[in-house]
């Protein structure tokens, strides 16, 4: 049986302040993020996001792009920038 890799997404969203946002605000965004997954059903997935001072840059597993922009325009999300990852290498790449 063959396994078929979802293709997997960087998605930079530019937020000023992000870096400041509280737990509580944090927690927020996640709540509504998880909520718009739920309504989008099973084909995509968050897997994480790294907060910096002015984006946020968040890993999500999903058929196409198309799903990734609709996710952020029914949860009010910026979707600045959505690259879609070719590989992923680690410093066991190098061994």
């Amino acid at each position: 049986m063959q396994t078929i890799l979802m293709p997997k997404y960087v998605i930079e969203r530019e937020l000023p302040g992000a870096g400041k946002l509280t737990p509580q605000e944090l927690q927020a965004v996640s709540q509504k993020s998880c909520s718009v997954l739920r309504n989008l059903g099973p084909t995509i997935q968050w897997v994480h996001s790294y907060v910096t001072d002015d984006k946020i840059y968040c890993i999500y597993n999903a058929p196409n792009e198309q799903m990734i922009r609709e996710h952020a325009s029914q949860g009010g999300f910026p979707a600045s920038r959505i690259s879609e990852v070719k590989q992923i290498i680690d410093p066991t790449t190098a061994e």
